[in-house]
């Protein structure tokens, strides 16, 4: 009789899962979901459905005008050749060549100066917009976001030029503002020198940033001031720079420069250096 085999009972203990493997079990079995699909962004060049206007240039406002409708050509330079134009009131393209069927030609006409076309009319728009050989010369589409940018990047040019100006010093005010009101300057208070810089930079702000860039100017208004005190002078035919004491010439003027700008460049020179702390300790 075979022997009962002694079993011995085996307690397993229970395991305890570290925070580790509960975290790396978490996400093996965390399932991510699918991004949603972003919403289709509109290409640059692609035609924007909406209400056009479009007006005469040079604010033209006549009872009624017309423009071409048909034989009118618009070169297509993917194609590589020109394509033959024509509103037709019953077909769906502009182009000649891609018409079916029989085309019933429609009048563009201008009342008082403007011609609204409505969203629903793409095959007139398109032409007006994209094809028509008169646009921007006869007429133009109304774009109140280009102007709007147009607006803006004046604005902030004048915006630019005030705070250049409100922090320019008093003697590059006196050399911008002599490039613009000339020997005046001189008879100026320094509070009606700075009022009258602000003004011009209001006014002619990208020429007021052109003049306060340009590190030729302080030499110009100096040279300037030499002709005004008398140490320098211009020659009647504005050729060649002068001493103001004994005639003496001190420089030639290139042709077609201006004579200022010329001596202002001049003043860079070793010689002119000399020259410029010569006039320098007498002006002073």
């Amino acid at each position: 009789m075979a022997k009962k085999a002694n079993t011995k009972k085996v307690e397993v203990e229970p395991q305890i899962e570290t925070m580790e493997e509960v975290v790396t079990e978490f996400f093996e079995e965390t399932v991510v979901a699918e991004p949603k699909a972003r919403e289709r962004l509109k290409p640059a060049n692609e035609w924007e459905i909406k209400d056009r206007v479009y007006y005469l240039n040079g604010n033209k406002k006549p009872l009624s005008r017309s423009i071409k409708a048909a034989g009118i050509y618009y070169f297509d330079e993917e194609k590589g050749y020109e394509r033959e134009l024509k509103y037709c009131q019953n077909q769906k393209t502009s182009f000649v060549d891609e018409m079916n069927g029989d085309q019933r030609l429609e009048h563009i006409i201008f009342r008082s100066g403007s011609l609204f076309v409505p969203k629903q009319k793409t095959v007139l728009q398109k032409l007006l917009s994209l094809y028509h050989p008169h646009r921007e010369n006869v007429y133009h589409e109304y774009k109140p976001a280009a102007i709007a940018a147009d607006e803006i990047d004046v604005l902030n040019t004048q915006v630019d030029a005030l705070i250049a100006a409100r922090n320019i010093d008093i003697d590059m005010a006196e050399a911008i503002m002599r490039v613009e009101r000339g020997s005046d300057v001189s008879n100026l208070s320094s509070k009606e020198l700075k009022r009258d810089l602000l003004v011009f930079a209001r006014n002619n702000p990208k020429l007021f940033l052109e003049l306060a860039d340009d590190e030729n100017v302080m030499l110009r208004n100096f040279g300037i001031k030499a002709v005004e005190a008398g140490i320098l002078r211009l020659s009647s035919d504005q050729r060649n720079f002068l001493w103001g004491s004994n005639g003496r010439k001190l420089m030639v003027i290139p042709f077609d420069e201006h004579p200022y700008t010329a001596l202002a460049a001049w003043f860079k020179t070793d010689e002119g250096m000399e020259i410029y702390s010569n006039i320098e300790k007498r002006l002073n």
